[in-house]
């Protein structure tokens, strides 16, 4: 069974964009559910738009993304990277919620989420993002 990486950026709607006790909501129901399906990762919210990476098995992950297809607190998904890695980036996390680095906002608000390097530049700035300062 291999191990995959899925990062995409979707719009936050509605409450979940700015709102505490959505973005709360959010947070827990994912830790239940990854742990359960042994996912890890890492979620920003910026902006009205979430960030997220997810690894696991590819089944899994499969399966968590049509859930968030059918989640109406996103909007507009888009796939950054989805392929398989060597390794985790974010073990030890089965959902952890970290706050955006100014590279990470200023690469979100720039809207340069398209092209090749859109999913190594997303890992990278997410990894710096979810080390302790």
């Amino acid at each position: 069974m291999g191990l995959f990486r899925i990062i995409y950026v979707s719009d936050a709607v509605g409450a979940a964009g700015e709102g505490l006790m959505p973005l709360i909501d959010i947070i827990g129901v994912s830790d239940r559910n990854n742990r359960r399906d042994h996912i890890t990762g890492v979620l920003v919210r910026h902006d009205h738009r979430f960030i997220q990476a997810v690894e696991g098995a590819r089944v899994d992950l499969d399966r968590l993304m049509a859930r968030l297809a059918a989640d109406r607190r996103h909007a507009s998904i888009r796939i950054l990277q989805d392929a398989p890695v060597e390794a985790r980036a974010f073990d030890g996390w089965a959902m952890a919620l970290i706050e955006p680095t100014d590279r990470l906002k200023a690469w979100l608000d720039a809207e340069s989420l398209g092209g090749p390097d859109a999913g190594p530049r997303a890992q990278a700035l997410l990894v710096e993002a979810s080390r302790p300062s």
